[in-house]
């Protein structure tokens, strides 16, 4: 009996591939034309301070660092608002505010600041203001005052152009129709579809293979079928 000899299997270097995250990079649609008309329209904005909200992956710190670049602005964390923080007269971006705990008082103090000083302030979340749960009256009310502006999960048009895009930032052509394939079946999610480009290149290059519809059909099945198991 004869061996069959095994295909020995690629396996990818682990190389980081990361997003580009320029303004010519940026893909728009009807989700996030609104939110990237009022980065586009800085400063001659409606109000000092702007919040943009949207769902985890929907593109937001992509628009926060087209912002900050264009702007900038000095990048804080939440964890650095307290009351000692030395008041910047310049722009300030302060990306996933509402990913912990607010120190609402060191907030307050700076939204002030910034409005003084006529500068600006741009805020990033997952949830309107009026979803964080602020008790100090006076932030409330400055944060009522904001403007805020909603990124919607992205329709067809613009998830398939954020697909192509990655797999571009990633040097790898992907025929439209295996784009579109991919799109009708995965979550509505930009987080989703970056994590999909990942996999898929993955394989591709461990089977030293083109990105086809059959092995996105794979590869989309795998992740459903994991998904499944955490779900039970």
């Amino acid at each position: 009996m004869t061996d069959v000899p095994v295909k020995p299997r690629q396996l990818p270097l682990d190389l980081a591939h990361d997003a580009a995250q320029s303004r010519d990079d940026l893909v728009v649609g009807s989700a996030n034309a609104e939110a990237v008309a009022l980065i586009d329209r800085w400063p001659d904005w409606p109000t000092p301070v702007v919040v943009l909200a949207g769902p985890a992956g929907s593109g937001k710190s992509h628009l926060a660092a087209i912002w900050q670049a264009s702007s900038d602005a000095v990048r804080l964390f939440p964890a650095m608002l307290s009351t000692a923080l030395p008041i910047n007269e310049g722009p300030i971006l302060i990306d996933d505010t509402d990913a912990g705990a607010i120190d609402e008082t060191g907030l307050f103090h700076l939204i002030n600041g910034v409005t003084q000083s006529g500068s600006t302030m741009l805020l990033t979340s997952r949830r309107f203001p009026t979803a964080w749960g602020v008790a100090l009256p006076d932030l409330a009310s400055r944060l009522k005052a904001a403007a805020t502006v909603e990124i919607q999960e992205p329709d067809d048009a613009l998830l398939a152009g954020v697909v192509t895009k990655l797999f571009a930032d990633r040097q790898v052509e992907v025929e439209p129709h295996v784009i579109q394939f991919i799109v009708r079946r995965i979550e509505r999610s930009l987080s989703t579809a970056i994590d999909v480009v990942a996999r898929l290149d993955q394989a591709a290059l461990e089977q030293k293979s083109r990105i086809s519809r059959a092995l996105a059909a794979d590869i989309l099945g795998e992740m459903d079928n994991g998904q499944r198991s955490l779900d039970l």
